[in-house]
C-alpha cells in the first residue's frame, strides 16, 4: 500500500527585483493554499534590483510565506548585507564558497510532520572558480540525511550539463535537485530513475516579456554596441514560476513534480 506520509514543496525560481517581489508578496499567499504547500523556497539573490538582497525583502518573502532564501553568486552585491546572511540561517549563501565566506548553505526547515534539509550551491562553469559542488555536496548530504526526512538542493549553475550531472550525482540520496540562475525556465521536469525530481531551471519571479528579468531596449543596445551599460530591470506585470514537488517521507523520494507559470497580473 502507498505511503500517505507527503510533504508538498513548492520553489520558485530566481526573483527579479521590485516586479519580482510585488508579484510574489501579492501572490505567494493563494499559491500556497492552491498547491497545498507544506514548505516554500525561494532564490533571492536578484530581489534588490537585479542584484543581491536587503534585510527588508527578506523579511517580506518570510512574512509572505517563504521559509528559505537561497542565493548564488549575486548576494554578496551588498556589503551591508552580509551581517543578516551571518545571523539568519534562513537565508542561504552558496555552500562551497570556503568556510571563511559569510553565511551558511545549508539549513533544515522544521515542519511539524517533516524535518526538510535544504542545501544551496553554485556550479564552476562560467561562474567564480570555487570549491567543487560535487564533493561538498555529498559531504553535506551525508550529514543531513542522518536527521532529515528530505533533502532539497537548489543548484545555481550555468551550464545544464553541469546540472544534470549533479542531479544524477545525488539520485535518489535527496528528493529534489532544481537549478537557478538562468532565469529561462526549462520543460525537463522529471523523476530520476532513483526518486529524485529534477529540473534545469526554476525560471523567475519576474517581468516574463523581457531580456532575463532586464528592459528589452538596454540588452539590444549591449548586444549592438558591445558597451555593458547597466542592465535595468523592466518595470511590467511579472509571472511566477517553479515548481511544486510532493515527496514520500517514507522513502524519501519525490512522488511528482509539477512545473508552474503564475501570470500575476501586478
Amino acid at each position: 500500500m502507498a505511503s500517505r506520509r507527503t510533504v508538498t514543496a513548492l520553489l520558485l525560481g530566481d526573483v527579479i527585483g521590485r516586479p519580482g517581489c510585488r508579484a510574489l508578496f501579492i501572490t505567494l499567499p493563494q499559491l500556497i493554499r492552491t498547491y497545498r504547500a507544506d514548505c516554500v523556497i525561494v532564490n533571492g539573490e536578484n530581489a534588490d534590483e537585479g542584484f543581491g538582497l536587503t534585510r527588508d525583502i527578506a523579511d517580506q518573502l518570510f512574512a509572505a510565506g517563504v521559509n528559505v532564501i537561497t542565493s548564488g553568486n549575486h548576494i554578496w552585491q551588498r556589503e551591508e548585507f552580509l551581517p543578516t546572511l551571518k545571523s539568519d540561517s534562513r537565508i542561504l549563501r552558496p555552500a562551497n564558497y570556503h568556510a571563511s565566506a559569510p553565511g551558511v548553505g545549508h539549513t533544515v526547515i522544521n515542519l511539524p510532520k517533516a524535518k526538510i534539509g535544504v542545501i544551496n550551491l553554485q556550479g564552476r562553469h562560467q561562474l567564480p572558480p570555487i570549491e567543487n559542488p560535487f564533493t561538498v555536496a555529498s559531504s553535506i548530504v551525508d550529514r543531513l540525511s542522518k536527521n532529515c526526512d528530505a533533502i532539497i538542493v537548489d543548484f545555481h549553475a550555468e551550464l545544464p550539463q553541469e546540472k544534470q550531472a549533479l542531479a544524477h550525482y545525488l539520485d535518489g540520496k535527496v528528493s529534489a535537485l532544481v537549478g537557478t540562475h538562468t532565469h529561462v525556465q526549462t520543460m525537463d521536469e522529471r523523476i530520476l530513475a532513483n526518486g529524485t525530481a529534477y529540473i534545469t531551471d526554476l525560471g523567475m519571479c519576474g517581468p516574463f516579456d523581457s531580456v532575463i528579468g532586464s528592459d528589452p531596449s538596454i540588452a539590444i543596445e549591449r548586444q549592438l554596441a558591445q558597451i555593458p551599460y547597466r542592465n535595468q530591470i523592466l518595470d511590467a506585470p511579472a509571472s511566477i514560476q517553479g515548481v511544486v514537488v510532493t515527496i514520500d517521507l517514507d522513502t524519501k523520494k519525490a512522488r511528482s513534480i509539477k512545473r508552474i507559470k503564475v501570470d500575476a497580473g501586478v
